[in-house]
This record gives C-alpha cells, structure tokens and sequence, in this order.
C-alpha cells in the first residue's frame, strides 16, 4: 500500500473513532483487518490514537481565534495525523506531511478546509 493510501485509510478511521462511543481499541482492530497489513498506517492510527492528549494540545496552542472543540471531524483527523508525522516521524519530511494534510483536507472537508490545515501546520512547524 501507498503512503497515501495508508494515510486516507488512516485518516477514515480516526475520523470514524471520533464520532462513535465504542471501543477504541475493538474498533481499531476491525478497521485495520479491513485492508491489508501496513506498518505505515497502523503506526499512524496507534500512534495517534497512543498521543492524542499530546497532538490535541500542539494543534490548540497554534489555533488562532478558533478553539479545538469547535474543529470540525475532518479537520481534527487531518490536523492529528500531520501532527504526528512531523513530531513523532522524522523520516517523513514535514512539506510531505503538509501536502499530504492539505490533499485530505481538501478531499473531506469544504472549501476552506485545506487552507486551513495548511496555516495550522504552518504554525506548528514553525514552533
């Protein structure tokens, strides 16, 4: 599987466990016996899943006049998932990481979406 590919999967389910109230362990398991084994998304998905405390507050603290609760699902998924990569990933370079993000939010998410995940990971490069 594709990098890319590994990351709209990841991306799918980390959107999907932020929007259900079951087992976040269980339905990690099912999501990922749905495709084929990657080590890429699977470290993507539980390293997110593992840190989330941790990226939830880089990307609130680089939010400006807009608080993390008010994110929309899809910006959330993509905004961890870029986060993840730039501070726990070092072979990945962050401006693939970026583009990648921005691609996602693009496809998921609205008009404004990819602009704005992309001033977001501007900032936390930066930090």
């Amino acid at each position: 599987m594709k990098r890319h590919e590994a990351r709209e999967k990841a991306f799918q389910t980390l959107f999907q466990l932020d929007l259900i109230d079951e087992d976040i362990e269980e339905t990690i398991q099912e999501r990922l016996e749905e495709v084929e084994k990657d080590q890429f998304l699977q470290e993507l998905v539980t390293g997110v899943v593992e840190k989330r405390q941790e990226i939830d507050e880089i990307i609130s603290a680089n939010l400006e006049k807009w608080s993390f609760n008010r994110l929309a699902a899809v910006e959330k998924a993509v905004l961890r998932i870029a986060t993840y990569e730039i501070k726990h990933m070092e072979d990945i370079p962050e401006n693939v990481s970026i583009n990648e993000a921005v691609t996602l939010a693009k496809l998921y998410g609205d008009d404004k979406s990819g602009k704005f995940v992309n001033g977001v990971l501007s900032k936390i490069i930066k930090d």
